[in-house]
């Protein structure tokens, strides 16, 4: 297998409270996330799921260990100003409160900032603008003001901005907290076909076990440590251990494990809501035919 894109190594990290208390948050943190991967990372609040994903996109800095991207030590002293840009140009983060990120008074015109910022010609700007419209599917509101969009519209604005800096990798911060359900899904299909179809590393951060069932792998941080990391089906067959986590599995998981303890035999991998709906349909058709 290739060197993993992103390489973490004994990363600690720690604050002071308002004592001046060394707080703990990181502790000897170590992972690996390849190219391509779509990775759901989960656990409680105060867990640390959040504070390491500023630091890989040097938000903060570490107490001590080291962080590999793609190749490059980002913890490293060395780290020069160009450095960290060149950093953030790979990896792009958005946030919870997609208000916090528009910076334009016309949709096309906050989507073209970060390139203009590049110093990129206006052809190019204008072809990554269109482009990251097209994939985010709001090609239609590019002439509209940000501040009368939905939650999950301005959301959708929020990725193409990132999306128009053309990242390699892009972190989602509990980023579909403050939507509607409608807005929830828009924005999971939108980070979906970026993964799929263009082949952007996904980093997600969510309390939503229903978003967390559809990635590739799921990670999850117990006590600034990994305490689980599988597949969205490996970790959630374990309830009881990620109920000691203070988590909990998707809904329709759940209900295919009480139909289990209700004697009702099941087959098959069930997470997704399409995958239990398949379970119990299957179940359905089999005993229609005895």
């Amino acid at each position: 297998m290739s060197q993993p894109f992103i390489q973490v190594k004994n990363l600690c990290y720690s604050y002071q409270d308002d004592d001046g208390r060394e707080v703990p948050v990181l502790r000897d943190l170590t992972l690996d996330i390849h190219r391509g991967e779509y990775v759901v990372i989960l656990g409680h609040n105060g867990s640390g799921k959040s504070t390491f994903a500023k630091l890989l996109n040097m938000i903060l800095e570490a107490n001590s260990g080291q962080i590999l991207i793609d190749g490059k030590d980002i913890t490293s002293p060395d780290m020069t100003d160009d450095d960290v840009f060149a950093l953030r140009r790979k990896i792009g983060m958005v946030f919870q409160n997609p208000d916090n990120q528009l910076v334009a008074t016309i949709v096309e015109e906050d989507i073209a900032f970060g390139p203009e910022n590049l110093g990129l010609p206006s052809e190019e700007i204008r072809r990554r603008v269109d482009d990251a419209l097209e994939a985010v599917g709001m090609t239609a509101y590019a002439g509209h003001e940000p501040h009368r969009l939905s939650g999950g519209q301005k959301q959708r604005i929020a990725i193409a901005g990132i999306i128009a800096m053309q990242p390699e990798c892009m972190i989602f911060d509990e980023s579909t907290a403050m939507l509607d359900p409608s807005g929830r899904r828009d924005v999971i299909k939108t980070i979906e076909t970026l993964n799929r179809e263009r082949d952007i590393t996904v980093i997600a951060i969510t309390h939503y076990m229903n978003e967390a069932a559809r990635a590739d792998r799921v990670i999850i941080i117990n006590d600034g440590k990994v305490a689980m990391d599988g597949t969205p089906n490996e970790i959630f067959s374990q309830g009881e251990r990620l109920a000691q986590y203070g988590l909990d599995v998707p809904q329709g998981t759940a209900l295919i494990h009480r139909l289990r303890e209700r004697g009702i035999s099941l087959d098959g991998d069930c997470t997704t809501p399409e995958q239990c709906a398949d379970t119990i349909c299957a179940a359905l058709a089999g005993k229609g035919e005895k």
